[in-house]
């Protein structure tokens, strides 16, 4: 008997469109229609940006500043966590955390929102997104006319807010404070919180 040569095709799986980019890139809207984007998928300067698995640190401070926030915010202002701002054609990044103005249309079918209808966006860095977190997302947001920026930074394991206001002349935020131990602002709104209660190593 002789051995015979058994030849086995695979049919490579089919790739997703969002794979390949349209040559001029992406535009916003494309977010609601691509399908079976990752979670959390942001657009900027036309391209998807896929986000890293959340460290512990990143995914309390959020929840509990958060909760916090909904304390202070005034009556017809609404918090919002990880939902999508639309800053222009090609850009819809997705802050941390939105702090929405009384004009913002909230429906339970709502998938972004104008940067007209936000007051405050934070950004809690990541390693992997540190350069988009400190740089080119908040330019991103100073341009699209959002007032109030917060940076949050780990240091020493602890939470530390780097405070911006926009400046109308320039489209550019200005630093208004480190905030280390406590975060007490009056702009966009009175705000007091104890920093150490969003995040303590070891806490749940």
């Amino acid at each position: 008997m002789t051995a015979e040569a058994v030849i086995v095709t695979m049919t490579p799986p089919s790739l997703p469109d969002w794979v390949f980019p349209p040559p001029q890139g992406f535009v916003a809207e494309d977010l609601d229609h691509l399908p079976d984007l990752p979670a959390h998928t942001e657009l900027i300067d036309g391209s998807l940006v896929f986000v890293s698995p959340q460290r512990h640190f990143h995914q309390m401070v959020i929840r509990r500043l958060c909760n916090a926030l909904d304390e202070f915010v005034p009556t017809g202002h609404a918090v919002a966590q990880e939902m999508t701002i639309k800053l222009g054609p090609r850009q819809r990044p997705e802050p941390d955390i939105i702090i929405l103005g009384p004009n913002a249309t909230i429906t339970s079918g709502v998938t972004c929102f104008d940067a007209a209808d936000v007051v405050l966006v934070v950004e809690v860095v990541s390693i992997e997104s540190e350069l988009r977190d400190r740089f080119r997302k908040p330019a991103l947001y100073a341009e699209a006319g959002i007032p109030h920026f917060w940076r949050i930074e780990e240091i020493n394991e602890k939470p530390a807010v780097f405070v911006y206001e926009l400046d109308p002349a320039t489209k550019s935020y200005v630093p208004a404070g480190v905030c280390h131990d406590w975060l007490k602002r009056t702009v966009p709104f009175d705000i007091d919180i104890d920093l150490s209660t969003l995040y303590m190593p070891g806490t749940r």
